[in-house]
């Protein structure tokens, strides 16, 4: 019983307040929530409402990105679209190998082949490239496993304590030695 009445204790002290909040100012305040401008020149409210900057300042960012990018873009594809159009079909010259961007139709879509894009006889080669290197490192995976196996048959081990040193320093110190020795004049 004792918990029920610690959940009705907020109804008793809302009930308690009820008078306050039923006095006819307290009443115009929380159900209105207006107010009053400019007291001589009749009844000007204004009524208070969330804000609006988000809304307004994405309006005014869309406007300026499609200013800046859309239209020039729209422009440029009327233009090519009028006043150039798409290619026609003739005659390749004797001797004449075409580019790869000149199979394309549209201006635009030669703009894009030419400077933007990479042509097929490129992306073959490229491909053949990645499939060369992807075997090379499979022969050389294949190899140390090779390796492995022989010492393991074998019972070889594998030297860690040997370092492949390159033959230009050596040559230096060699150097410095033979000059200190004819300094030195053994």
């Amino acid at each position: 019983m004792v918990g029920w009445s610690r959940l009705l204790l907020p109804a008793a002290q809302f009930a308690k307040n009820r008078a306050v909040l039923l006095t006819p100012a307290s009443r115009n305040a929380l159900q209105q929530q207006l107010r009053q401008m400019a007291g001589d020149h009749g009844h000007h409210h204004m009524a208070i409402k969330p804000s609006r900057f988000q809304w307004d300042k994405f309006k005014d960012l869309f406007h300026f990105y499609v200013m800046i990018g859309v239209i020039p873009i729209t422009a440029l594809v009327f233009y090519c679209n009028v006043f150039i159009g798409p290619s026609q079909l003739a005659e390749i010259p004797e001797g004449y190998e075409p580019k790869h961007w000149e199979y394309e139709k549209n201006p635009i879509s030669r703009f894009i082949a030419r400077y933007m894009l990479n042509s097929q006889q490129q992306q073959y080669e490229k491909a053949c490239h990645n499939l060369f290197e992807e075997n090379e490192k499979a022969q050389i995976r294949q190899l140390e496993e090779e390796v492995r196996r022989k010492m393991s048959e074998r019972n070889d081990y594998q030297a860690y304590y040997y370092r492949p040193t390159v033959a230009k320093y050596h040559r230096v110190s060699k150097e410095a030695a033979d000059e200190l020795e004819a300094l030195r004049g053994d």
